[in-house]
């Protein structure tokens, strides 16, 4: 049976997949996939039929479908089948992909492996007649771009990084990027304008033949003119550019500055970067070779990573933990012994960070932050990140945020589903914090459903009363009225009435700014204070038969000044 192909490449520049938001985020969709579909083909039918899986399940952050077989195919065909995750069309795991759901300790390095065979062109990513000369493996030649030039920032794996296309270009990408660096030098005060000028330059390039023969119409909408197409092409590339990112940084092999300007190897994975650039080949393998290249993609022990000597691991162990492991370990416990102290020191350095936070030593940080977080890589994991950062700092009780923390304990991922961002326990009380970035009616959709049904599941774990704050750039009409519905609502499900206090993130840092300022710091009393009158007030909204925004307006002055007493 003939395999399911992509679409062939008709572009000039490198692509990635840019949904999921993670790699991570696939584990549940190809689990419920092969779980209940096993064997089966996949074809229009079974996949109408996977995708109203997704949709009942708890897990599932989306919402229905006009077009459920197509959504199903976005969500499947692209990291699961691209990266040999899963078999198709008859559905099933592959062998990699099996490791990488069963895997307790080396999801990682299972990616990593992955990621590295992914390759332009292949038997999944034929060739169109209108493709350039594609010939190179993409995470690869980003990973070299980064060692290389000792960091690589954002802005020129935007303009430049992404036209590497053929690994035979390289060198060329290497000069234009150090010519960059160079001519910014004298525009220190007009950065912007002159990235901005650069970076259609560069676009106008690339794209000069569509605009000469006036092909300028994109595939979501017809666009008049030269300058609307540039813009449509900068904002895929930099859409791409954000999704390589994630990507190597679920990996654990890079880091990003706080707010994403520069990238960099992890000081702990240097050597293992320059094993990898050392001894994986360049040239895309396989490219007609359709079972070759399957075998290749499926196979979980490929390429070779540094982690697969026992003597680089315990060359390893012996210069970063000066330990002398016993001799009769074999490589899979050398490899966990490995894991284990990196989780130590990794524990260690965020429990530095979060004493230096209760201390409010990282106020200026954090506000800095929030400033500057939608400017970088991932807007939606910084902003939860330094929520978190900004629940330790209001002192009190112990604060985790369900997300994952690289060697430096700075954030990779943000939560995944099932699951509350932020959950502190006061003792006596809980709290969990939802932070979304979305707004308008999108907002409610993706965040207002899972907010009780993560505070009833805490209720019924803990047996301990709990509330939550949702923090959002701007509140919604919408959720401000689901919320104070649920204050009155006496729902089994959600452990009876749900006490949530929306907050917008101005709000929220006045809370912080008046806790910087209080002489006496805030306590967890204080936090159960708030929620007390927030109870209150709907009470009082509905005897007085007020208004869910008067309850609002209320608890958000209450907010506000919430330790003037």
């Amino acid at each position: 049976m003939a395999i399911l192909r992509s679409k062939p490449i008709n572009g000039k520049t490198l692509f990635f997949t840019t949904s999921p938001r993670t790699p991570f985020k696939v584990l549940p969709e190809i689990k419920l996939l092969v779980n209940k579909m096993e064997g089966e083909v996949w074809n229009p039918e079974t996949q109408r039929k996977f995708y109203q899986l997704l949709v009942d399940n708890d897990f599932f952050e989306g919402a229905a479908s006009k077009t459920p077989a197509l959504s199903a195919r976005d969500r499947i065909n692209r990291i699961p089948k691209a990266l040999g995750l899963i078999t198709l069309p008859i559905i099933g795991y592959s062998d990699a992909g099996r490791e990488f759901v069963e895997s307790e300790n080396n999801k990682e390095e299972i990616l990593l492996r992955q990621l590295l065979k992914f390759q332009l062109p292949s038997p999944y990513h034929p060739l169109g007649k209108s493709a350039i000369d594609y010939n190179v493996k993409p995470y690869l030649e980003i990973l070299r771009l980064i060692y290389d030039l000792d960091g690589l920032a954002f802005d020129e794996l935007q303009i430049f990084g992404m036209q590497l296309v053929n690994y035979t270009r390289y060198e060329k990408i290497i000069a234009k990027i150090k010519d960059f660096r160079a001519k910014k030098e004298a525009y220190k005060g007009e950065y912007k304008e002159f990235k901005q000028q650069i970076f259609y330059t560069e676009t106008r390039e690339i794209y000069s033949d569509e605009i000469a023969t006036g092909h300028i119409k994109t595939r979501e909408s017809k666009t008049t003119s030269v300058n609307d197409f540039l813009d449509k092409k900068i904002r895929n590339l930099r859409d791409y550019s954000d999704a390589v990112v994630r990507h190597l940084r679920t990996t654990g092999i890079i880091n990003a500055t706080v707010i994403g300007k520069t990238l960099s190897i992890a000081p702990e994975r240097k050597k293992d970067v320059e094993y990898l650039l050392s001894t994986v080949a360049r040239e895309p393998v396989f490219i007609s070779d359709l079972d070759s290249y399957q075998k290749y993609l499926y196979d979980p022990t490929l390429p070779s990573l540094l982690t697969d000597d026992k003597a680089k691991i315990i060359e390893k162990l012996s210069v970063e933990f000066r330990l002398a492991p016993a001799p009769d370990l074999s490589l899979n416990q050398l490899k966990d012994l490995l894991k284990t102290k990196i989780e130590e020191r990794r524990s260690q350095r965020i429990a530095a960070k979060v004493k230096d936070i209760k201390d409010y030593k990282l106020y200026n940080d954090i506000e800095s932050v929030f400033n500057t977080m939608n400017s970088s890589y991932e807007p939606s994991l910084f902003f939860e990140w330094n929520t978190w950062r900004a629940m330790t700092m209001l002192n009190g009780g112990d604060i985790k945020a369900n997300l994952k923390f690289d060697d430096e304990g700075n954030p990779m991922n943000t939560a995944l589903g099932n699951m509350a961002d932020i959950v502190c326990n006061y003792g006596d009380f809980d709290v969990t914090v939802e932070v979304t970035m979305a707004k308008g009616a999108l907002q409610f959709k993706m965040e207002g459903e899972p907010v009780p049904r993560h505070i009833g599941q805490l209720k019924k774990k803990t047996n301990k009363p709990t509330y939550c704050f949702f923090v959002a750039p701007t509140i919604n009409p919408a959720t401000i009225a689901h919320f104070y519905t649920l204050y009155i609502s006496n729902i089994a499900m959600y452990g009876g009435k749900c006490c949530i206090i929306p907050l917008t993130l101005e709000t929220f840092r006045k809370m912080l700014k008046a806790a910087v300022d209080a002489k006496q710091k805030p306590n967890p009393s204080d936090i159960k204070k708030l929620f007390d009158a927030s109870k209150r007030y709907a009470k009082e909204c509905l005897i007085n038969e007020g208004t869910e925004n008067d309850w609002y307006n209320k608890i958000t002055e209450t907010a506000i000044n919430w330790l003037s007493a």
